[in-house]
């Protein structure tokens, strides 16, 4: 399978060294801590719950309600009893919380922030490939919009995605979208063959495995964390059940078990495959670890679009709502159900 990827720096960085990218202006970083009242303040009187990805800035994960990856988002927001509930991350993730809350005020900061990987299939292009597999199954994962979700059997993270593929009858073809990698890490460990989209992350398809390979060479005690459910990290995952990252030390972990197996583990460093805004997170739960991006340069321009000062104007305004067309959101809802249902069981280890 191709792989389109940008070249990058393969110097070894300090495992320190690596810092979360910031949209925000010299100014709003001054103003950040009165925003951040504000936002406290306009949460109660609204009440709202913030839900924050992995990846937004830091400055976000430290006001959220909620810190996690798309699935524990779309938990998140299924549980919620507030009346308004504020995504603070990508498109697609405000309008799977729509689906799951239709009768809540659903807000998303910055309407622009889209996701490069669910863009690179639009529903007319899913319609065209269905009609050329009358009766495939479409397993679609997580990182798509509304309307892909609609016209699709299965929704996935990559910590289920084996789980729904192998319980799929033998005699029925399946399409797989739009995540190119992981639909072949899939294939790969399933021996399934599937139709796989050629969509990727704009991100993490430029992390090169054998430079992964070089910053574990210069960093020999530090464990590789690849994180399973965030679709930006599927790269990793072909990678690594290909033999291309050396397993052994490598470790695939949903976000909590990364917690825990940092926390629990007597090493000190740990370098971590995803976008740097998970560092963050890690960092402030393990102050006594030692974190760094396996690849420094993975930042989406996307995540980063939210700040304080949009999330303050959301909730004072009640601005931008997201709305999903009825008969979409009840199409789509099949499948969200479906990836809500099936528990992750992607192994920590392989």
């Amino acid at each position: 399978m191709e792989q389109r990827l940008r070249r990058q720096s393969t110097a070894p960085l300090p495992l320190m060294s690596g810092v979360t990218s910031s949209m925000n202006s010299p100014r709003e970083d001054s103003e950040t801590p009165a925003l951040l009242d504000e936002i406290r303040a306009l949460r109660r009187e609204r009440n709202a719950v913030i839900l924050a990805h992995n990846y937004q800035a830091p400055a976000i994960q430290d006001v959220a309600d909620y810190v996690g990856d798309s699935l524990g988002l779309s938990q998140a927001a299924a549980k919620t009893d507030a009346a308004v509930i504020v995504m603070c991350g990508v498109y697609f993730m405000a309008e799977t919380a729509k689906i799951l809350c239709p009768d809540q005020t659903v807000l998303i900061p910055d309407r622009d922030a889209g996701c490069s990987l669910a863009d690179s299939i639009d529903v007319e292009q899913l319609r065209a490939w269905k009609r050329e597999h009358p009766g495939a199954l479409v397993v679609a994962y997580v990182n798509t919009t509304a309307a892909v979700k609609a016209e699709s059997d299965y929704c996935v993270t990559s910590g289920n995605a084996e789980a729904v593929v192998r319980s799929l009858p033998a005699d029925r073809e399946i399409l797989f979208l739009p995540d190119m990698f992981l639909g072949a890490h899939v294939e790969r460990v399933t021996g399934r063959k599937m139709h796989v989209w050629m969509g990727e992350c704009h991100v993490h398809a430029g992390i090169r495995p054998d430079e992964i390979e070089k910053r574990r060479a210069a960093n020999p005690d530090a464990d590789l964390l690849i994180h399973p459910e965030c679709g930006c990290t599927t790269q990793m995952l072909w990678a690594r059940s290909a033999g291309t990252i050396e397993s052994t030390d490598s470790y695939v972990l949903s976000t909590e078990k990364m917690l825990s197996h940092a926390r629990e583990s007597s090493k000190s460093r740990f370098l971590v495959a995803t976008e740097t805004g998970m560092l963050h997170r890690l960092r402030t739960e393990l102050p006594e670890k030692q974190f760094a991006a396996a690849d420094p340069g993975a930042v989406c321009r996307y995540m980063k679009m939210i700040t304080p000062r949009k999330l303050r104007d959301a909730l004072r305004d009640l601005a931008p709502q997201v709305e999903v067309e009825p008969e979409i959101a009840k199409r789509a809802r099949v499948a969200i159900d479906r990836m809500l249902e099936v528990p992750a069981t992607q192994p920590s280890r392989e």
